[in-house]
C-alpha cells in the first residue's frame, strides 16, 4: 500500500533528522528531548513496517513478527512521549539560558 511506504519513508527520515539535531545540540536537556523525539519517529517506524508487511506478506511468521513490531513501536511511541512531554520544560529553560 503507497500510503505505508510514504509514512515509512516520512518517519525514518524524521528519525534521522532527530538524531542528527541531538548530535549537533550542546545542551543535556535539549539532547534528551531531541533523542525522545527520535524515539517516537522510530516507534512510528516499526508501527507502519509492520502494517504495511501485513499487507503485503500473509502468513503466520509475518503476523509474528508484525505483532513484535507493534508491540515494540507503541512502546517506543508512549515511552518517547514521556520522556518528550518531562523534558521539554528544561529544553526550553536551557535555551533561554543559552540564548541571555
Amino acid at each position: 500500500m503507497p500510503i505505508f511506504i510514504i509514512l515509512i519513508i516520512f518517519s525514518i527520515v524524521f528519525y534521522l533528522f532527530y538524531r542528527v539535531k541531538s548530535f549537533r545540540s550542546n545542551g543535556v536537556a535539549t539532547k534528551e528531548w531531541l533523542n525522545s523525539k527520535a524515539s517516537i519517529a522510530l516507534g512510528l517506524f516499526l508501527i507502519f513496517f509492520a502494517i504495511n508487511s501485513f499487507a503485503v506478506y500473509i502468513t503466520t511468521v509475518t503476523y509474528i513478527v508484525g505483532a513484535a513490531f507493534i508491540i515494540l513501536g507503541l512502546v517506543n511511541v508512549i515511552v518517547g512521549y514521556k520522556k518528550q512531554k518531562h523534558y521539554r520544560p528544561f529544553a526550553v529553560e536551557e535555551y533561554d539560558s543559552m540564548n541571555k
